[in-house]
């Protein structure tokens, strides 16, 4: 069967996609590597939002919490609802291997079968490609790029590197579970974009010592038992037991050029696309969500990209007219 779209990725952006082309009577499909909304779903296990549950509502369907930011079980819940309400063609654990564009139409390919659509739409986010380290010993089984709950380092001696919210939120969560936390800082400073609620926190733990932070300083070895850095000239080492290297993440670029996305050189190494229409340099192939960012992965949020959905859909609709 060919379909009118297909939508790469089912997370709260992709859901938004879909429910825009129900509405407008498109025939489409929603295609997940993983289970809904599956890079929400490893998100850090207490994870609370730095956005209010009413600016993540989508598809016109309240999002009712607890307290104003909702937690990662909340979202998961909410959007959980959300495809029942809709009924939303999706299919999980299907992952997206290539997609072609043959003459008018396009050839998905995917780890159980093909499909072909007129239209295609890339919702896939960044969360699955961490940033890499490139230091030796990054691929020791005790180094993590992705942190979900702080008991297994109970007792531990615990580096993150990183000063970003997850790392901050990593970093207070294992010293409050009972471990040794250190961090080690590429900058001078905390950044500014810290969630306000925690900021205080961090700040406040440093100075005290419960969590040593070095600054201005850069991961250069991990050892089986230690860690090597570097501040400001000098090579220090310290005991250690795991490493959260939560140093960021990045569109899986590969994946984009294979299908004929052109990608910028530009400081942020953005995917080429219209900003009124979010078609890329490949006609009837379209991004929605983080991904237009690039490597800027703060310039989109869920609250900002709400509106890709109606975007994409009204330019299909208007150039099949």
């Amino acid at each position: 069967m060919q379909y009118d779209l297909i939508i790469v990725g089912g997370g709260p952006i992709g859901i938004v996609v879909g429910i825009e082309a129900q509405r407008r009577g498109l025939n489409y499909l929603i295609l997940e590597k993983g289970v809904l909304a599956n890079s929400l779903y490893n998100f850090p296990t207490n994870m609370t939002f730095f956005s209010t549950s009413v600016l993540l509502e989508v598809g016109d369907v309240p999002f009712i919490s607890h307290t104003e930011k909702p937690t990662r079980a909340e979202a998961l819940e909410y959007l959980r609802r959300v495809t029942e309400s809709f009924k939303l063609n999706i299919q999980f654990y299907e992952t997206v291997n290539r997609v072609s564009k043959e003459n008018n139409y396009f050839i998905i390919y995917s780890n159980k079968k093909n499909y072909t659509a007129k239209h295609v739409v890339i919702a896939t986010g960044f969360y699955d490609q961490h940033v890499k380290l490139n230091i030796h010993g990054e691929e020791l089984p005790k180094v993590k790029h992705y942190f979900e709950d702080a008991h297994p380092y109970y007792k531990k001696n615990v580096t993150i590197i990183g000063a970003g919210n997850s790392a901050i939120d990593a970093a207070l969560e294992c010293w409050q579970k009972g471990a040794n936390v250190t961090m080690i800082i590429r900058d001078g400073e905390l950044r500014q974009n810290i969630k306000y609620w925690v900021k205080p926190n961090i700040e406040n733990r440093i100075k005290e010592g419960s969590i040593k932070a070095y600054f201005k300083a850069d991961a250069k070895e991990i050892k089986i038992s230690s860690i090597l850095f570097e501040q400001e000239g000098k090579l220090i080492e310290i005991d250690n037991d795991f490493v959260l290297a939560l140093t960021g993440y990045k569109p899986d670029y590969k994946f984009l050029r294979n299908a004929g996305v052109e990608i910028l050189e530009d400081e942020f190494k953005t995917p080429c696309h219209n900003p009124a229409t979010l078609e890329t340099n490949v006609q009837g192939l379209y991004l929605a969500g983080v991904i237009l960012g690039g490597m800027h992965t703060g310039k989109y949020f869920i609250e900002t990209s709400k509106d890709h959905g109606s975007k994409i859909i009204n330019h299909i609709l208007t150039e099949k007219l």
